[in-house]
């Protein structure tokens, strides 16, 4: 098989393509580059020899250059050789572009890759919102029972999403030394903050007024989230976590189940959200509707 000719002949028609307007464009370009790894990891004697030395991409890249330009790069197609490596045998996704799957690339921990491509497709993410995900270390942040279900393809739950630490981005040089301080900080940057949590959160109140018998007590940020048909109790704490957290964020859930909750809704979540952890007190919180986390300002 003359390899060259092969690849040659892929590009052209990825190139005719790139006048279609409409998503036909982004699906044929990533085929095409999936193709044309598999023909370099051919033209290479196959993946393992393909590992070392680049001479063959070398020589093509000369060639491809003088003919279709800079966008076949020596590295442009070690990316694409890379590229069908990392993803023979896997569907590609219609709903990333080149863009986005060269972002992933630098990536080494497939299980990594494989999340980000699940959220990008899931939450029509653009190369900047990825872009940031990545460094902000997302994957990271997520607990380790979360990783295991998202390897086994196992069910996720509502909780299963929140990072840890939760990053609050800060508008200004400030310290946090208070719950409002904190708060204040938050609502500044509400959208952030939801995305934090997971997807699918809506902004209701901060300052949740709760009424009864005479007493009124204040929920510091409520929210709705459309994806799980829930309300989501929100406590902010500048310390560790204490034992008394539980019962107050238990009291507030009753409330809204009991007095803002519809029949057709499930049973509102709580999340507190400390300095630090207390490991003893949630392992022996059998409320399984109440999730913690730690923050962290960036």
């Amino acid at each position: 098989m003359n390899y060259y000719n092969e690849i040659k002949n892929e590009i052209i028609d990825i190139e005719t393509y790139k006048t279609v307007k409409d998503y036909s464009k982004n699906k044929r370009e990533i085929e095409g580059y999936y193709k044309i790894g598999k023909l370099l990891v051919d033209a290479q004697g196959g993946e393992e020899r393909a590992k070392y030395g680049d001479g063959v991409i070398k020589e093509y890249s000369k060639k491809l250059t003088l003919e279709f330009g800079k966008g076949y790069s020596t590295r442009n197609l070690k990316l694409m050789r890379k590229f069908y490596i990392f993803q023979k045998g896997q569907t590609l996704s219609a709903l990333l572009s080149w863009s986005h799957y060269i972002e992933l690339l630098s990536i080494k921990d497939i299980n990594k890759i494989n999340y980000y491509i699940k959220i990008t497709e899931e939450q029509r993410l653009g190369i900047r919102e990825l872009r940031n995900k990545i460094k902000n270390k997302e994957y990271e942040r997520l607990d380790e029972n979360t990783k295991q279900k998202l390897i086994s393809k196992e069910k996720i739950k509502i909780g299963d999403y929140i990072k840890k630490p939760i990053l609050i981005k800060l508008n200004k040089q400030m310290d946090i030394v208070s719950e409002k301080a904190l708060k204040n900080a938050i609502l500044e940057n509400i959208e952030d903050f939801m995305k934090e949590l997971g997807e699918g959160y809506s902004f209701i109140k901060s300052e949740y007024k709760i009424s009864d018998y005479g007493i009124n007590n204040y929920i510091d940020i409520l929210l709705f989230n459309y994806i799980y048909n829930c309300f989501a109790v929100i406590e902010l704490k500048v310390t560790e976590l204490k034992k008394e957290h539980i019962g107050q964020i238990q009291t507030y859930m009753n409330y809204i189940d009991n007095n803002v909750k519809q029949i057709s809704q499930n049973r509102t979540i709580g999340i507190i959200i400390t300095k630090k952890d207390n490991k003893f007190v949630m392992n022996y919180c059998n409320n399984e509707y109440i999730y913690q986390s730690i923050y962290q300002t960036n």
